[in-house]
């Protein structure tokens, strides 16, 4: 799960960063997420390679170890859409949560 927030975190973003003229890139690091380099480094090749963000270059190491230089990270209409639907689905889930929450439990005639 923790995953999912980080890939919606950086996707939100670069998302933001459409609207910036000089965009602050140390907030697109490990150490801003609170993550391990390795696992932000592993999560920037995923969104890349899934077509959800733009402006890497990935540099293989050797082995299945990779980094990434950013030449102008960005998001991609893929990556859009994602981040749309996982707004509609929290909005969703928010609403029938609370639903559930006022609708009385025994329901007995």
């Amino acid at each position: 799960m923790a995953n999912f927030k980080l890939i919606y975190q950086i996707l939100t973003l670069l998302d933001k960063y459409l609207d910036h003229e000089e965009p602050d890139w140390s907030k697109l690091s490990a150490e801003h997420f609170k993550v391990t380099e390795k696992r932000f480094t592993h999560i920037m090749l995923m969104l890349y390679e899934a077509g959800y963000l733009g402006g890497i270059e990935p540099i293989p190491l050797g082995g299945n170890a990779y980094d990434f230089k950013p030449i102008n990270p960005s998001i991609t209409l893929r990556g859009m859409e994602y981040l749309e639907e996982n707004t509609t689905m929290k909005k969703a889930y928010r609403l029938l949560k609370g639903i559930k929450d006022i609708t009385p439990r025994n329901l007995t005639a």
